[in-house]
């Protein structure tokens, strides 16, 4: 069984910084990408940010220069560190991850998803 947990989040003040850490632990061979998603009332989930394996990382338009994101492959985990925050920047992030597991004789690439954590950026 594998399992993503998010923690940090809460609340900021337009152009403050919050982070956010997520951790994935399980039987897992390797973790393919890593990364963070957010949905905003009423809009559908888009990419913030995320790592790969061999250490590219890819990041939404709207977060670059003020969002990095950081991974740590020997411990599974990923951070986000969000500095000048906007208000349009108040959303639920989620941690996702793609990782690859052994199935029977083969290997094979599975997507998981944390439970969401509340990021709201105020004026």
């Amino acid at each position: 069984q594998v399992q993503v947990v998010e923690s940090g989040g809460g609340l900021a003040q337009a152009g403050g910084s919050l982070r956010l850490s997520c951790s994935s632990s399980g039987n897992i061979l390797s973790i393919n990408k890593m990364g963070w998603y957010r949905q905003a009332p009423g809009k559908q989930r888009e990419l913030v940010a995320a790592v790969f394996n061999g250490g590219a990382t890819d990041y939404a338009d709207s977060v670059k220069g003020r969002f990095t994101i950081s991974r740590d492959n020997a411990k599974g985990t990923v951070a986000l560190q969000m500095n000048s925050l906007k208000l349009e920047d108040t959303a639920v992030y989620y941690c996702y991850a793609r990782a690859r597991l052994r199935v029977e004789t083969r290997s094979r690439d599975f997507d998981y998803w944390g439970q969401g954590t509340q990021v709201t950026v105020r004026s």
